[in-house]
């Protein structure tokens, strides 16, 4: 990972840019063969120097890019660097939005790459654009290498969905598809069930939160079950097959031992007579032949043929013939002129120098000739028994296979006869259901246009009461901005009049105060007046009678003045509550419309009531419908119910003719050819 790290800071630098820090820190802590950068944001330029490095990294198997923000360049280059990528066997690219560019990329990617055999595209957008998503589905059907796909969540609509359909039934590798939470619906559905016979490597298809009736689910469920036991009876059929091969090529091996082995045993004697026939001495007689060594013996030839061979003469000629005639009789070939030249150089190398030596030397070899001709004999006849064994062997695994390419000849026919009956059935249950899909399609669309209907005049009834609701709220917001109007020009009319008031009293104050003034004044002049007539007695006394008159006088004014002052406090509270009077008389004409407003309530509240009723009646039309609707799902189930109970007994069929031949074939004869453990 060290080599992948360096190589990535240097072509980032080459590129001129800055290789990004948190990618070294994840390529330093990256396990063998796995890469993970999940929830890296990968920039294009990141993703164009992993695109290059991948082209050429044979370590990695596994990618993780979930989660990274990838933008469709990026996307784009780091897929182009993944087309000759022969090592990488999983791909993770959940959740980075990938549109029209990043499904082209990942088409070309599936058309050129081979070794992929997971690809994670969960959270992304490759359905939201037909064009590019049917370019993606086309690369699906021509790819013979991945086994499993995940598209949750890729906003796919029935038109993917068909195009997914036709992408099954040409792919021949793909084994799980999970199609959960997009928007495949009614139509998709029943695409994707259609495409399902024509399938029979998948064998896991997840479609929920994907709004698909319960019926086109259990049909594809049931699909799903039946290429699961499809591949079962494949699987199990290859492991048998391959034990036969076994068993069989183990007895072709033993075979070829023993012969080769009786072959070595008949040849480990021939030299020893080769040698005794050349260190004869000449002056032998032909009565030695009549010893155990000379005498003939017979041996497999290169044909299993036996040879023959006796004494001859003591002449190194006759010697050297006899030699041969013993050669052949072991299982060996020569060459005319090579064979003497070797003859003699043998029998040379072997001749004793003394001829005692060459007596006991000659005893020994006899002796040992005659053990070897004893022991060749034994061989050879375990020769011809083994090659009997071999020949009932071959015979038996002759009849075994004629009984084998028999019964399977049957099984076949019978197959084939099952799977014709299954057609049959199928194509009547088929009909059935198309008759009963025509006929539940005829009613559901009489009974749609009825519900059309009935929802067309309810939602007409509901639009003339919504627009009488209209006006009646229309008419309550006028009289409520009359009456909020009213009460607005009656509080300014009260602001008024409590103004005027106000300033009433004040220009009273000021009179009141000025006249006080001017009071203040006169007794200050008439002060002054008695400080400058106290001189004179008579006239002070005089003029203090006459001031003291003033002052009563001044005091009755005062009095007078606070007597109207307080009338005309009298006056303002009697203005105040006339106002007030006033103000309450609004405020019940206001309630009274309140009340008039509230009666106009209550004929809305009546109103929705009858709403509801109606709607109430339509809701207890609807639940008539769906019984009605129920009770025709009742019979499609009653019709599947009779199906299945008719495909369990061809299961059932079929299952009693495999424990059949499994009883015939694991009672056959060829059990008792493998070898004992």
């Amino acid at each position: 990972m060290e080599e992948f790290r360096r190589a990535y800071s240097r072509l980032c630098k080459e590129s001129g840019t800055e290789p990004q820090e948190t990618v070294l820190q994840q390529l330093h802590q990256l396990p063998q063969g796995r890469l993970d950068l999940a929830t890296q944001s990968l920039t294009v330029d990141t993703c164009r120097a992993l695109g290059k490095l991948l082209q050429k990294e044979l370590l990695l198997t596994e990618l993780i890019f979930s989660d990274c923000m990838l933008s469709e360049e990026g996307a784009t280059l780091l897929l182009q660097g993944l087309c000759v990528n022969t090592v990488v066997r999983f791909l993770d690219l959940k959740g980075n939005n990938l549109r029209a560019a990043g499904a082209e990329a990942l088409a070309k990617l599936l058309r050129q790459n081979k070794s992929i055999q997971s690809l994670t595209l969960e959270w992304n957008n490759l359905g939201t654009w037909d064009e590019a998503f049917a370019t993606f589905c086309g690369a699906l059907a021509a790819n013979g290498a991945l086994r499993q796909l995940d598209l949750r969540n890729n906003q796919i609509t029935h038109k993917g969905a068909e195009e997914l359909a036709l992408a099954l039934k040409s792919n021949a590798s793909l084994q799980q598809l999970d199609l959960r939470w997009n928007h495949i619906g009614l139509l998709g559905g029943r695409a994707l069930a259609n495409c399902l016979p024509s399938n029979r490597t998948l064998w896991k298809l997840e479609l929920a939160g994907n709004n698909i009736p319960g019926d086109i689910l259990r049909a594809v469920e049931q699909a799903m079950d039946h290429n699961q036991d499809r591949q079962t009876i494949f699987r199990e059929s290859q492991a048998r097959a391959q034990v036969l091969s076994k068993e069989v090529r183990h007895l072709r091996e033993e075979k070829s031992k023993q012969g080769i082995d009786c072959t070595c045993g008949a040849a480990s004697g021939s030299p020893e007579r080769e040698a005794l026939h050349h260190q004869r001495p000449q002056g032998q007689t032909a009565d030695d032949g009549g010893r155990p060594g000379s005498v003939g013996a017979e041996g497999p030839g290169p044909g299993g043929a036996p040879g023959h061979h006796r004494a001859g003469t003591a002449e190194p000629g006759a010697e050297a013939g006899q030699g041969a005639q013993a050669g052949a009789a072991g299982g060996w070939v020569w060459g005319g002129q090579a064979r003497g030249a070797w003859w003699q150089m043998a029998t040379d190398a072997l001749l004793p120098r003394h001829p005692q030596e060459a007596a006991e030397r000659e005893s020994k070899l006899l002796r040992d000739v005659s053990a070897a001709n004893e022991k060749n004999l034994l061989l050879r006849n375990q020769v011809d028994e083994l090659e009997r064994k071999v020949k009932s062997q071959q015979e038996q695994l002759f009849l075994t296979k004629t009984e084998l390419t028999t019964t399977t000849a049957e099984l076949k026919m019978r197959a084939i006869q099952a799977e014709e009956r299954l057609e049959l059935e199928k194509k009547r249950s088929r009909q059935s259901l198309e008759d009963a899909e025509h006929l539940h399609f005829k009613e559901v669309e009489h009974m749609t246009r009825h519900l059309e209907d009935s929802e067309r005049a309810s939602q007409e009834r509901v639009q003339r009461l919504e627009a009488a609701r209209l006006s009646l709220e229309e008419e309550l917001s006028r009289v409520k901005a009359a009456a909020l109007s009213e009460r607005s020009q009656a509080e300014e009319e009260l602001i008024k009049a409590k103004n005027q008031v106000r300033l009433e009293e004040q220009q009273h104050l000021t009179h009141l105060e000025e006249k006080l003034r001017l009071l203040a004044q006169a007794r200050d002049e008439a002060q002054s007046a008695c400080l400058q007539q106290k001189q004179t007695v008579a006239d002070a006394q005089a003029r203090a009678s006459q001031l003291g008159l003033q002052v009563e006088s001044l005091r009755r004014r005062l009095e007078e003045l606070q007597q109207e002052l307080s009338n005309k406090d009298q006056e303002k509270v009697a203005e105040v509550t006339r106002v007030r009077l006033e103000l309450q008389e609004q405020n019940g004409r206001l309630q009274a419309e309140l009340m008039a407003q509230e009666a106009l309530k209550e004929k809305v509240a009546a109103l929705e009531r009858q709403l509801k009723v109606i709607a109430s009646d339509h809701r207890e039309a609807l639940l008539d419908r769906e019984s009605e609707n129920a009770s025709l799902r009742e019979k499609l189930r009653l019709k599947e119910a009779e199906i299945a109970r008719i495909r369990d007994e061809e299961a059932q069929r079929a299952s009693f003719l495999q424990n059949a031949v499994l009883a015939y074939v694991q009672g056959s004869p060829l059990r008792t050819l493998s070898p004992q453990k």
